[in-house]
């Protein structure tokens, strides 16, 4: 029991950051009717992102110029990073996808993991191809929880992940904008002629969902302190596979089926060959697929798509 419980903990963990991603995904189709195929790799730009505030904001420390506790220097990290990585996401809807807005599906996918592409050779252009090292924000405490070895870091990384999903559901439910983005998901074609902005509106599901990316890589960052310009390709197909398990547009969904796709791959590992661990992942979730191929809570007809 206890070393089901130590697994559940890094399950958690694990989770949390194809969650996180799989919301960005989930947000754009479900407005937007397309999948951004470049998601992943903004998730490794706000991890890089994430690393250049804190180092700034190490060095400035160094030089006695401002004295800031461990705590408040990851939550300034993490906010500064969310918003200069959703100007990025903005920058990618503007220049990216908005011209092929009424294009062929194939053409905005295309484009998707071409601006990837370009995401990662930047990366290597201004970072070279060295690994680089996250710096340690926060002093790493064990806790023994009746056996179960917890760690702060673990502890912040599901709080400050659930807390986001809560934030985003929030938003979604309670303002103006977020039923704008709702009815958006609803009938993509009638809304805009009923005086609804929909580039301002594409540029906000862009913006939110690389924010959340960003938060993604930087607690990635603290958790497993070494950052690569590839880092987004795994993550970011593995995300969207999150998505489509849990219906495409649907944020509970998203949040569910990447918790969901964490444990299967911790528990995987836990009791077969880490070699197997994806075959057998994928082989779960391509059975529940088969059952629910519109996944957890989609609908067979797209325009009906809901956040």
């Amino acid at each position: 029991m206890t070393f089901f419980l130590q697994n559940m903990v890094n399950a958690l963990q694990w989770g949390s950051f194809y969650a996180l991603i799989a919301l960005g995904y989930s947000m754009v189709y479900g407005v937007l009717m397309l999948f951004n195929f470049a998601h992943g790799d903004i998730f490794m730009v706000g991890a890089y992102i994430g690393f250049g505030v804190a180092t700034g904001i190490a060095a400035l420390a160094a030089m006695g110029m401002i004295i800031l506790p461990g705590w408040v220097t990851l939550v300034l990290t993490i906010l500064i990073s969310m918003i200069l990585t959703s100007g990025v996401g903005v920058l990618v809807e503007r220049i990216g996808y908005r011209p092929l807005r009424e294009a062929p599906r194939a053409s905005a996918a295309i484009t998707g993991l071409m601006i990837g592409i370009i995401l990662e050779t930047g990366n290597l252009a201004l970072m070279g191809a060295q690994r680089v090292s996250f710096p340690p924000l926060i002093q790493s405490v064990t806790y023994n929880l009746g056996g179960v070895f917890v760690t702060n870091k673990k502890i912040m990384i599901v709080a400050v992940s659930i807390s986001l999903m809560f934030a985003l559901s929030q938003f979604i439910k309670k303002t103006k904008w977020g039923m704008a983005m709702r009815a958006m998901a609803y009938d993509y074609t009638v809304i805009p002629l009923m005086g609804v902005p929909l580039n301002t509106i594409a540029a906000l599901t862009f913006a939110l969902g690389s924010a959340l990316a960003a938060a993604a890589g930087i607690l990635f960052g603290v958790a497993y302190p070494v950052l690569d310009p590839y880092m987004g390709i795994v993550f970011g197909w593995k995300a969207f596979v999150a998505a489509i398990l849990g219906g495409r547009g649907s944020i509970l969904g998203a949040t569910l089926a990447g918790f969901l796709l964490g444990f299967i791959e911790i528990f995987v590992a836990m009791i077969f060959p880490s070699t197997l661990r994806d075959l057998i992942a994928y082989s779960i979730i391509l059975m529940i697929l088969v059952f629910r191929p519109h996944g957890f809570f989609g609908e067979s007809y797209s325009a009906k798509l809901r956040l």
